[in-house]
């Protein structure tokens, strides 16, 4: 059975890698001329890392990323708030939190596919499908037939717009500033991760692997703006003058043509992912905002869920109904409760900002307990 995978993005590349491992023969079609992720981190939770050893790529990813012992969160001046001890829940769990550059993770996931299953520069049009099989149409006319496709081509997929035709996604309210720092500061030391909350505002720090720290920073703004000519650093600068000192200093120690923004943007979930031979995965199909960082790590499990079910159940069809159910309800969840946790944190009134704060302050083993409960899921 061959199974036409879109995407080569980390949700693509896991699947094929889980669905090789099913015994399916897989093809994955990626637009890019190249695999190149820049400029960005994640974090990949115990959920993620013991999906990946499932996999078998464990400690080939582990192995270039920054283990992740204390999450710290502050105000916007440097005033703690929370702390979240991630070096027990690994302990506890079994498998470490780490944070790694998506360039690092996406190589990775690709040196465990053998040449020739990865088909670069590949810009996926639309499908056709009918009892036998499914027929992926591309840029320039070329057409690929397959027993079963795999729309994995993220937040704008192809597939998903035949699929459902549900327009934009849905602007959370803010915007987002990213990049990778290679600045030495006490604050940052190797295994701990912050985040600051303000007026409207959030700022990041996350390790991940080799010197480098991935920063971001939000902003309440409308929806499709720009930066002022006078440049992106300098206007961020700017913005976050006056907040605890990493914030600023990596801002200011990264170059400007290094610094991404980005619109920060979900999709409501929704019931139907699929339709006969083809299913949706990743961001085309549950695409959440980055509060809870569990983006990649629930495009990982679904990988996973997908090659078992297809395994277990024998019929193609049946088993990617049944991949679908077996994911609808979590990735639902985990989009809402990242929306969720997105608007408190941007709060932008005084009484808003005492409010969580002093929510994060008294709401400790609640916290801890919640982050096991998400996290300890291994599916």
């Amino acid at each position: 059975m061959r199974v036409l995978v879109i995407g080569g993005g980390i949700g693509g590349l896991a699947a094929a890698i889980a669905l090789r491992r099913a015994g399916l023969e897989v093809s994955v079609f990626e637009r890019a001329p190249e695999l190149r992720e820049v400029g960005a981190g994640l974090t990949l939770w115990t959920n993620a890392v013991k999906a990946l050893r499932q996999l078998g790529v464990g400690p080939g990813v582990e192995s270039l990323a920054a283990p992740l012992a204390t999450s710290e969160i502050y105000t916007w001046n440097g005033k703690p708030i929370g702390t979240l001890d991630l070096g027990a829940l690994s302990a506890q769990l079994g498998a470490p939190t780490i944070g790694i550059h998506r360039a690092d993770l996406q190589s990775a996931l690709a040196a465990h596919l053998p040449s020739g299953v990865v088909h670069l520069g590949m810009t996926c049009e639309g499908y056709v499908q009918d009892a036998g099989g499914v027929t992926a149409r591309f840029a320039g006319g070329r057409e690929e037939r397959g027993d079963l496709l795999i729309g994995a081509d993220g937040l704008l997929s192809a597939i998903r717009r035949q699929l459902l035709n549900d327009g934009p996604p849905r602007y959370a309210g803010y915007t987002g500033w990213r990049g990778v720092g290679h600045i030495d500061h006490p604050a940052v030391p190797v295994g701990k991760t912050l985040l600051f909350v303000g007026r409207g505002s959030q700022a990041g720090l996350l390790p991940i692997g080799r010197g480098r720290v991935y920063w971001f920073a939000t902003a309440n703004v409308p929806a499709g703006g720009a930066d002022p000519p006078g440049g992106r650093k300098t206007s961020l600068l700017e913005r976050f003058a006056d907040w605890y000192s990493p914030v600023p200093a990596f801002i200011g120690g990264t170059d400007e043509s290094a610094i991404l923004r980005n619109d920060i943007v979900d999709r409501p979930p929704v019931r139907t992912w699929g339709d006969g031979r083809l299913t949706l995965l990743g961001d085309a199909a549950h695409p959440t905002t980055p509060n809870l960082g569990q983006g990649a790590c629930q495009a990982i499990e679904d990988a996973v869920v997908l090659a078992k079910a297809l395994r277990e159940l024998g019929d193609p069809v049946a088993g990617l109904r049944a991949y679908e159910d077996r994911r609808r309800d979590r990735t639902a969840m985990i989009t809402k409760r990242s929306w969720q946790l997105g608007k408190m944190l941007t709060w932008e009134s005084k009484f808003g900002n005492w409010l969580r704060d002093t929510m994060f302050r008294r709401s400790r083993g609640l916290m801890v307990k919640q982050t096991a409960k998400l996290i300890g899921v291994e599916v």
